[in-house]
């Protein structure tokens, strides 16, 4: 679960792969359901995947010896899921969210670097969740304006 289903291991830049697998997945699955049952939906999978990250990547980082294992990508799944609530189920609105989730949990904006430094799974997927934030709330905001549809 910690490398969500291997993801984890493909090279280069594992965490960018975790948030297209997410993509794609969400995008196969939301295509599926009925527009109001979509924010349902991703809620509820972000809940399951945050409480099975912040576990699955506790027991890696310790079985590895590592405080933030790179082939540890069940954070990426949950911040790209949380870039995703509300999204239309759009290739410009999936691009963007992706492009903005890499780019915020790359860059790490204030207070989420911080969020790194709580305690072993914590730590790992709670800063991603902000990332998370950071990039629906800039997706929102492009699809309210009509910059992305």
């Amino acid at each position: 679960m910690a490398t969500f289903f291997g993801a984890g291991r493909l090279r280069p830049a594992p965490g960018t792969w975790g948030s297209l697998a997410t993509l794609l997945l969400w995008w196969l699955l939301a295509s599926h359901l009925p527009v109001q049952a979509r924010v349902p939906v991703i809620l509820l999978l972000i809940v399951i995947v945050v409480a099975v990250g912040i576990l699955a990547s506790t027991l890696e980082a310790r079985g590895c010896g590592k405080k933030d294992p790179s082939h540890v990508v069940i954070d990426e799944v949950a911040g790209q899921l949380v870039t995703l609530i509300a999204a239309p189920i759009t290739w410009q609105a999936l691009l963007a969210g992706f492009i903005l989730f890499r780019g915020f949990d790359i860059v790490k904006p204030p207070p989420v670097r911080s969020m790194e430094r709580l305690p072993e799974g914590w730590g790992i997927v709670v800063d991603d969740l902000g990332a998370g934030v950071y990039a629906l709330i800039v997706l929102q905001i492009l699809l309210r304006f009509g910059v992305v549809r």
